[in-house]
C-alpha cells in the first residue's frame, strides 16, 4: 500500500479488528509515519434544540410582531439574522428573509397561531376596545399605514421657505390595493 492508502485505511481504525490494528500501527512505525488524528463524531447534547424556520420576513418589523404573538402563547421564538438586517435591512434579501424559528416540538403550535387571521377588535383594559381599520373596498383587515403625504410641505419650504401643512394620512389594502383618507368617528375626512 501507498502511504495514501495507508493513512486512509488509518481513517476507518475502530472498524477494524484487534489484529488488523496492531498490524497497522506496527506499519505505521516502520514507515515512520504519524497516525493522523481521528476526530470524534460529535453527538448532539441532551437536550440541545432542534430549530425550525416557521416564517420569514422581509421587513424586521413584520418578524418582530411575529415573534411577539408566539411569545404571548408561550412559545419561544428566536430571530435569525436580526442583527444582520439591523445594520442594512437590504441584507435581508441576500440572506433570504428574517428568519422565525421555534423549537422543533413546538413547530405545528407555532404555525396555527401564525395562521389565526387578524382579529376585528383589540380589547385592552377593562372596558376599552380598539377597533381595527378595515378596507372600505373590500373589508379587508391587512391594511397598511402610509402616513401623511410630505412632498408639497417638504417642496414649499424648501423653495419658498414658508411652511404648509402635511398631507392627509391615508391607507392601502394590501388585499385589493385600494387607498384612501383616514376619517375621523363621523365620516369626515382628517386633515
Amino acid at each position: 500500500m501507498s502511504d495514501g492508502e495507508l493513512l486512509e485505511l488509518a481513517q476507518a481504525y475502530d472498524g477494524l479488528t484487534d489484529a488488523a490494528q496492531t498490524a497497522l500501527r506496527a506499519e505505521f512505525a516502520q514507515r515512520g509515519l504519524e497516525p493522523p488524528i481521528i476526530e470524534e463524531p460529535r453527538e448532539p447534547k441532551v437536550g440541545a434544540r432542534q430549530l425550525l424556520t416557521v416564517r420569514r420576513y422581509r421587513d424586521l418589523s413584520e418578524a418582530i410582531v411575529a415573534r411577539s404573538l408566539l411569545e404571548a402563547e408561550g412559545i419561544e421564538a428566536l430571530i435569525q439574522d436580526e442583527n444582520l438586517v439591523r445594520l442594512d435591512w437590504a441584507y435581508s434579501n441576500l440572506v433570504g428573509g428574517i428568519r422565525l424559528q421555534v423549537d422543533g416540538k413546538d413547530a405545528a403550535a407555532a404555525e396555527e397561531v401564525l395562521a389565526r387571521p387578524i382579529p376585528p377588535t383589540i380589547a385592552f383594559g377593562e372596558e376599552a376596545e380598539f377597533v381595527q381599520p378595515q378596507c372600505p373596498r373590500c373589508g379587508s383587515l391587512e391594511v397598511t399605514f402610509l402616513g401623511a403625504d410630505r412632498r408639497a410641505a417638504l417642496a414649499s419650504l424648501t423653495l419658498l421657505a414658508v411652511p404648509l401643512p402635511l398631507g392627509r394620512e391615508s391607507w392601502q389594502c394590501e388585499a385589493c390595493r385600494a387607498h384612501w383618507e383616514e376619517t375621523d368617528e363621523t365620516g369626515e375626512k382628517r386633515s
